[in-house]
């Protein structure tokens, strides 16, 4: 072929039906990565089709080979705006987070491993297999630390804990169930509404004994007793970790960048103050 052909070849642009048919994806992905900014059409007819040529097959194939490494719709945008050296930060990134995925593997399989020589041996099986459910439930619980703190933020709140509460709330709380991603949510749009509430009815001049007040401040009676269940051991460590917590320097305080000033106990704000009343005619209301 000669070189107007290659050149013609090159600049050849497919509808969006035949390259969806070439890429090896549905019209409806490349519609939709359209939208989202991830890879535009190289060109519109007049009628408003999509046009794609041989430089945006290239790109999508980049796409799709850095979706099945894992990464976000958001990470390979930014890939593709940073270049190569973007794309090794995300692949070493990458690599990280799936080495440490394999050593949480590794720590589950182990206790697996563990407890199939226990139930061989005649041993409690339901001693082993709960061993195996810990295992797992606390390879979960570092995962979501990891998500949401800076590794010296992470240690600083394993130090609170370690300091605050009793071996006996800790084997309690260690013994509760999964804490997913979606409970997180939930419970942090619970309080977050408290915090919200609390600066409103402050700053409107309600009464804390009031109706609205009495109805936050069983909200957030509740969202505790959710958290200690009951447990005076639990009630007990939460109130200590408060304390020591409210007693680091601000820079140092694992906490505050995730929970509002307005529930920490002991903040001086409107908002605070409001809730720590309410909360106090509460109690004397409703004695446990």
């Amino acid at each position: 072929m000669d070189q107007k052909g290659e050149t013609t070849l090159e600049r050849r642009l497919y509808p969006i039906g035949e390259f969806a048919g070439r890429a090896g994806v549905t019209v409806r992905t490349l519609r939709f990565y359209d939208k989202v900014g991830l890879l535009a059409p190289s060109a519109m007819t007049k009628a408003g089709y999509r046009l794609y040529g041989e430089q945006d097959l290239s790109t999508l194939q980049h796409i799709l080979a850095l979706k099945f490494l894992g990464f976000s719709l958001e990470e390979i945008k930014q890939c593709l705006a940073g270049g190569p050296a973007q794309v090794g930060e995300m692949l070493s990134r990458q690599r990280q987070m799936l080495q440490e995925k394999r050593l949480q593997l590794d720590a589950i399989l182990s206790a697996i491993g563990s407890a199939e020589k226990q139930v061989s041996a005649g041993r409690n099986s339901a001693e082993a297999i709960i061993r195996v459910i810990t295992v797992i439930q606390m390879e979960q619980k570092q995962e979501w630390v990891k998500q949401h703190f800076s590794e010296e933020q992470a240690q600083k709140l394993e130090e609170l804990m370690t300091t605050s509460y009793s071996e006996e709330a800790r084997q309690n709380l260690a013994q509760r169930g999964e804490w997913t991603e979606a409970d997180q949510e939930r419970v942090g749009a619970q309080w977050a509404h408290v915090a919200t509430e609390s600066t409103r009815l402050a700053e409107a001049g309600a009464d804390p004994a009031g109706e609205e007040g009495q109805a936050l401040a069983k909200l957030k009676h509740d969202l505790l007793f959710a958290f200690t269940q009951g447990n005076s051991a639990v009630s007990a460590g939460l109130e200590k970790f408060w304390e020591n917590h409210s007693a680091l320097p601000a820079a140092e305080q694992p906490l505050a960048s995730v929970v509002n000033p307005t529930l920490v106990p002991g903040a001086q704000d409107a908002g605070a103050q409001f809730l720590d009343r309410a909360m106090t005619i509460y109690k004397e209301r409703n004695p446990s």
